[in-house]
C-alpha cells in the first residue's frame, strides 16, 4: 500500500520595505485611472496608505476625514493614494455612498476625489507589507507609508484593524519631515510648527564647549548634546507651505 504525502504549500513571504528605501513600484487601476507608482509623483510627497475592507465603518470614518483634509495636504505638496483589496466596482460604489449617505463629525457629502487603488490579487499589499496574517490573510491593515518627492519612503505606520488613524498626526508627521529637511534639524516629541526645534549634536568637544558657554548665537543647550534654537511658525509655513 502506497502512503500519498501531502504537503502544504510555502506561505508567500515578501520583503517589507523599510524607512529610506525606495519605494516599490507598480502600476494599479484606481478610480482616478491608472497610476504608475511612484513615477507619477515625483516632486510631490505622497501619502500611500491601505485599508481593509469597502462598506466598513472604521474605514468610512478615515475616508470622510482624509477627504476632508485633502486640501490641507495639498497645501503642503502632499497627495493621497489609498489601497484595499475590494474591486474597482466596489470602490466606486462605496465611494457614492459615502458621498450620498454619510455624516461623520458635522462632515456630510464629501466626495472621495484622491484615488484609490484596486488590488483584488493583493499583489501590492504583499509588496508594501500590507497583509498581517495575525489580523486577516485576507485584508490589508491599516498600513501608512509616506513618501518623498524622490520616491523614498521616509515614515511607515501600521494600525491594527480595529483601530483608526490619527489624521492630525499624519499631517503633522509631513510638516515636520518637511521642516527637518529644509532646515537640517530634528523635531522634539509633540513638535508642532512654532516650537523649538533640536540642532544637530555638537561634531567635537570645542563645539559643545562653546554651546555649554553660550558663545553659539541662537542656540540654547540644555547639556552638550540636547540643544535647541527657536523657529516660528512664520519661518516654517513660509518654507514648506505651497498654497
Amino acid at each position: 500500500m502506497t502512503m500519498t504525502t501531502i504537503t502544504e504549500a510555502p506561505a508567500i513571504t515578501t520583503k517589507m520595505p523599510r524607512i529610506g528605501d525606495p519605494a516599490p513600484a507598480f502600476t494599479a487601476v484606481t478610480t482616478q485611472g491608472h497610476i504608475h507608482f511612484p513615477a507619477d509623483y515625483v516632486g510631490k510627497w505622497v501619502i500611500l496608505f491601505s485599508h481593509p475592507a469597502d462598506f466598513t465603518p472604521v474605514c468610512t470614518s478615515e475616508f470622510v476625514t482624509f477627504a476632508s483634509m485633502q486640501e490641507q495636504f495639498a497645501a503642503y505638496n502632499t497627495e493621497l493614494v489609498g489601497l484595499s483589496v475590494d474591486g474597482l466596482y466596489s470602490h466606486i460604489a462605496w465611494l457614492r455612498t459615502i458621498r450620498e449617505k454619510i455624516t461623520f463629525r458635522d462632515f456630510a457629502g464629501v466626495d472621495v476625489t484622491f484615488p484609490l487603488i484596486e488590488d483584488v490579487s493583493m499583489e501590492i499589499a504583499r509588496k508594501y507589507g500590507m497583509i498581517m496574517p495575525g489580523e486577516d490573510s485576507r485584508k490589508a491593515v491599516r498600513a501608512v507609508f509616506v513618501v518623498d518627492p524622490v520616491g523614498t519612503i521616509r515614515a511607515i505606520i501600521y494600525y491594527p484593524l480595529s483601530l483608526g488613524r490619527n489624521f492630525e498626526e499624519l499631517l503633522r508627521i509631513v510638516k515636520a519631515l518637511q521642516t527637518t529637511e529644509h532646515f537640517g534639524v530634528a523635531t522634539p516629541a509633540d513638535w508642532r510648527p512654532g516650537e523649538p526645534v533640536i540642532v544637530p549634536t555638537a561634531d567635537s568637544s570645542a563645539a559643545a564647549q562653546e554651546r555649554m558657554e553660550g558663545s553659539a548665537e541662537g542656540i540654547n543647550c540644555e547639556d552638550w548634546f540636547f540643544c535647541t534654537k527657536e523657529l516660528s511658525a512664520q519661518e516654517v509655513e513660509s518654507a514648506i507651505r505651497i498654497m
